[in-house]
C-alpha cells in the first residue's frame, strides 16, 4: 500500500525504481553458468541503451529459444510437489515480463528528466536513509513508515528547490 506523500514524489509510476540492477541482483548472479542465465543478463544490461521495442523482442526470442530449458520441473525431495528446476531464472523473465510496461518510464516521460538507472539513489539517497534506519531499529513499524515517507518527501523538495535554484 502506497500512502499519499510517497504518490506525490513517484507519481503514477507504481515500479519507479524497477531498472536492471533490480533483476539483476535479485534473480541473476554477476557471472552466471548457465547458458540462459549468461544470455537473460546480457539483454538486462542492454536495458539502458535499447528501445522498449528491442528489448521485448529479444526478451521474447531469448524464452522462445530457452522456454523448455526454463519450464523444465523437478520434484521436491520432501514434500513431492513439482516445482521449477530453475526457479531464479524463472523469476528474473517473469519479473521481467511482468514490469515491462514500467522499465521504459523514463524515455515515455522525458520531460520529467527520470535517470535511466538507479544509480543516484542507490548510491545517495538509499544509503543515507539505511544509516538513519539502521540509528532507529526500535522505531515501531508504523513510525518507520512515517519516517522513511518524511525522509523521502524532505529529499524530493530539496531536489526540486535546487533544481528551481
Amino acid at each position: 500500500m502506497r500512502n499519499q506523500r510517497s504518490h506525490k514524489i513517484f507519481g503514477d509510476c507504481e515500479n519507479f525504481l524497477y531498472q536492471k540492477g533490480l533483476t539483476d541482483q535479485r534473480y541473476l548472479t554477476k557471472s552466471p553458468k548457465l547458458t540462459a542465465s549468461q544470455r537473460l543478463l546480457h539483454i538486462c544490461s542492454n536495458l539502458t541503451s535499447t528501445t522498449e521495442k528491442r528489448f521485448t523482442e529479444a526478451l521474447t526470442a531469448w524464452y522462445l529459444h530457452h522456454k523448455s530449458f526454463i519450464e523444465e520441473k523437478t520434484p521436491n525431495p520432501t514434500t513431492g510437489r513439482l516445482t521449477y528446476t530453475h526457479a531464479k531464472l524463472v523469476s528474473a523473465y517473469k519479473s521481467l515480463m511482468r514490469n515491462l510496461p514500467y522499465l521504459f518510464t523514463y524515455k515515455k516521460y522525458k520531460h520529467l528528466n527520470i535517470p535511466n538507472t538507479t544509480n543516484s539513489l542507490d548510491g545517495g539517497v538509499f544509503s543515507q536513509l539505511k544509516k538513519f534506519i539502521k540509528l532507529h531499529q526500535g522505531l515501531a513499524k508504523k513510525r518507520k513508515v512515517k519516517f522513511i515517507d518524511e525522509f523521502l518527501n524532505d529529499y524530493n523538495e530539496r531536489r526540486n528547490k535546487n533544481k528551481r535554484n
